[in-house]
């Protein structure tokens, strides 16, 4: 029941709640350290939420960056794929390698001819030059598939097909750039002369993504390049799509589709808008349809089996699932609905304090809890850092923070804050809660897919289960087994006294042990833990698998300081990659000391699902 909300919480936005016509409420005057417009104090940049950072570029970033911020996203699951985990991991087998580039060599005769076909509809002089820039591009890249091509005696006429995923792009391109475009009104629409230069903007529309995804594969792969292990194999590869010279003509055709764009009506924008969108899925389709001679590491559920395998997925819910923590909501929702000092109670309700003492008295506990948490973690850490991990000590250690939170709790309790405060105004706020992009999806394509045997448990300190059910349940997602607080209520209001379910990292790793011992099936278990803080952390290392989302400084400096290794989900994956060879079986054990961080749910997703 960790209050997080007192700290500085990566809040997306002031919450609107709809809860009462009285007044309206900012979240920003609940939480006094979150700086206003025009204070001077500022929040880290580590601490500001990424989607705040995107929208502020938003405004200022052109149409092609834009585009990929948005659909960044879906990109992740190209990188994720595991031809392309393998391909970064040098052991991809080199007959796989084959058809890869069997296939990309129809893709760029495309992408050439493409580029021809809008060449011809511009009638700019510099839209024309930049536009054959480009072609020549395509056509150095060709050359270096030539050259790779000889180096292993490959015809690539005889010994590969098109397969339909190659086909399904190029065709989607070349009828694109031939003006038969989705979504433009009326047959003869780009018949004018003038019309016609507008297939320039949609050509390049359809051909951005991928450039864009190629210069992000290859400079994500040189990074994760290892000096010690000699040559990689495919290093050619990844020295051209990792070079300045290509990350230079990726960004050459962002600014040019910009340009291009510039006098097209909104109308014409979302055509555009849709082409992207359309090119990044045929894109992840082409990646995707590579096949594979070998076993790899990812999508983690490639080889489960319902008849003999159970998948066991948890999950954390304040700021993993959530853009809000759920205490801010709970405080919003108490002083929004609370009575003005001079308003007369009724005597047969729950008697409440008044608006302005909510506030006052939640202002209070707010400075107290952050000091004495702030201090709690101080005393926790061990006074050097360990050089190998010790979960015992960890345990330990974070009894004292149990502790803690069970004395913070009590104080919440009796202090009244949460009286008064109604279950359907409850229920109402978690069918407006906003959860983190892709958290919804995942847990769709969890618990929707008659091909798993998986089961979705949520542990949360959240005071109100109700507040969670709500906001699951409004997503279509029933079927997860939430494990919380409750409220107490006479008739639908709340007592102010909390059912104390879980309130510390003690009470979760308890309740995540008693599900495993709970599960009746002999069946081979894998278990996930998704988390964000220090309270998840004993769950996050008891699992199979731990990953960590978001950014928690407490979490990553408390388990740096007890030996724990935070790698990069993706790395860690190629790491695991480079080791995996046939006959063998994915490593994943619990308490080995090492968490998977990730960005957003997209990478979770990619990873344990694939596309």
């Amino acid at each position: 029941m960790r209050m997080r909300w007192f700290l500085r919480s990566p809040i997306k936005s002031p919450l609107n709640l709809n809860l009462s016509p009285r007044r309206s409420f900012s979240l920003r005057a609940l939480v006094p350290h979150w700086p206003s417009p025009a204070s001077p104090r500022s929040l880290p940049r580590s601490s500001i939420p990424m989607a705040a950072i995107h929208n502020h570029s938003n405004s200022e970033a052109g149409l092609a960056r834009r585009f990929w911020i948005k659909f960044t996203r879906q990109s992740i699951f190209a990188m994720y794929t595991p031809f392309a985990i393998a391909l970064a991991s040098g052991n991809l087998n080199i007959d796989s390698f084959h058809h890869y580039i069997a296939q990309d060599f129809h893709f760029l005769r495309a992408f050439a001819q493409a580029y021809e076909l809008a060449e011809e509809c511009a009638d700019d002089d510099d839209a024309k030059l930049g536009i054959s820039q480009l072609r020549k591009a395509v056509l150095e890249e060709l050359k270096m598939h030539h050259s790779l091509v000889q180096e292993w005696g490959l015809d690539l006429t005889k010994e590969h097909s098109i397969n339909s995923a190659t086909v399904k792009y190029t065709d989607f391109l070349l009828a694109t750039a031939s003006g038969k475009i989705e979504g433009l009104k009326g047959p003869g629409k780009l018949a004018t002369p003038f019309e016609k230069t507008k297939i320039s903007a949609y050509t390049l529309g359809a051909m951005t993504p991928c450039m864009r995804l190629y210069a992000v594969l290859g400079k994500k792969f040189q990074e994760l390049l290892d000096s010690n292990e000699g040559t990689h194999p495919y290093n050619k590869w990844i020295d051209n799509y990792s070079s300045d010279g290509f990350q230079a003509t990726a960004l050459q055709t962002e600014d040019l589709l910009d340009k291009l764009s510039v006098s097209l009506t909104g109308e014409e924008l979302d055509v555009i808008e849709k082409l992207y969108s359309q090119a990044m899925k045929l894109e992840i389709e082409f990646f995707s349809a590579q096949p594979l001679f070998q076993p790899t590491v990812a999508p983690l559920t490639k080889e489960h089996k319902p008849v003999e395998d159970h998948l066991i997925i948890f999950s954390d819910f304040d700021l993993t699932c959530t853009v809000v923590d759920s205490s801010a909501i709970l405080a919003e929702i108490a002083i929004v609905t609370a009575p003005k000092s001079d308003q007369n109670q009724p005597e047969d309700q729950i008697v409440r304090m008044s608006s302005s003492d909510l506030r006052n008295t939640w202002g209070f506990l707010s400075k107290q809890y952050t000091e004495e948490y702030e201090q709690c973690i101080e005393n926790i850490m061990p006074s050097d850092r360990l050089d190998y991990f010790d979960y015992k000590e960890l345990s330990v250690a974070l009894e004292q923070l149990s502790k803690f939170e069970n004395t913070a709790n009590n104080r919440v309790i009796e202090s009244g804050v949460l009286k008064g405060i109604s279950l359907e105004d409850i229920k109402r706020a978690g069918e407006r809660l906003i959860l983190q992009d892709g958290c919804t999806n995942f847990f769709h394509s969890i618990v929707k897919n008659e091909n798993l045997n998986a089961n979705v448990h949520v542990l949360s300190y959240c005071w109100c289960v109700d507040l969670i059910r709500s906001a699951f349940s409004s997503a279509d997602l029933n079927e997860l087994d939430v494990h919380a607080n409750e409220f107490t209520y006479e008739g639908s209001v709340s007592t102010g006294e909390i059912v104390k379910k879980m309130e510390s990292p003690i009470d979760k790793v308890e309740a995540f042990r008693g599900i495993l011992k709970n599960c009746n099936d002999d069946k081979k278990k894998l278990t996930v833990y998704i988390g964000d803080s220090v309270g998840d952390l004993l769950c996050l290392l008891e699992a199979d698998v731990g990953i960590v989302i978001g950014s928690s400084s407490s979490l990553r400096r408390v388990g740096t300081q007890f030996g724990i290794s935070f790698v990069p989900l993706y790395s860690g994956l190629v790491k695991k990659q480079k080791e995996y060879v046939e006959g063998t079986t994915s490593d994943w054990k619990g308490l080995s000391g090492v968490l998977y961080t990730v960005s957003s749910w997209a990478e979770v997703h990619a990873f344990i699902l694939g596309c």
